[in-house]
């Protein structure tokens, strides 16, 4: 199954959801430990990262110092896609905000500050808005909000 490259189709068509609960980035020698299960792993050498529950990172007393709202892009983004990621980012960073981009093979997922979710999800949707706009009458796609 192949994922969509066409940016103006990603961005028009992105459609950022929320998903429930509080994300935080931790790091284990070996492997994960009993009773976490995280939503990312990525190894590196220093160790595994893992974004995990919040919940969860406390049960297992693991250690963080961010904590994130985790927002999919319910697009399927294809891996070789180019400028989702930059068009994306630079939004977030326009409105001042940090984020975390992790690509899976359907989705990308979107990492940030947890207080500020709702404006970054406001964000995202005001970009799809104006990509759906621009995208109809195939002008290029704006990038202030």
């Amino acid at each position: 199954m192949t994922g969509e490259s066409d940016l103006q189709k990603l961005l028009s068509s992105m459609r950022p959801e929320l998903n429930p609960g509080r994300y935080v980035f931790t790091t284990v020698v070996g492997s994960v430990p009993s009773g976490v299960t995280p939503v990312v792993t990525v190894a590196e050498h220093e160790g595994l990262s893992l974004v995990v529950p919040l919940e969860e990172a406390d049960a297992a007393g693991l250690a963080y110092d961010y904590v994130a709202g985790w927002i999919t892009l319910r697009i399927h983004s294809a891996l070789g896609a180019v400028g989702l990621t930059a068009a994306v980012s630079r939004e977030l960073t326009d409105a001042g905000l940090s984020c975390n981009v992790v690509a899976g093979f359907h989705h990308d997922h979107l990492f940030v500050p947890y207080q500020h979710t709702d404006q970054a999800v406001a964000v995202l949707e005001c970009l799809m808005q104006r990509s759906r706009l621009n995208w109809h009458g195939r002008g290029p796609v704006a990038t202030t909000h």
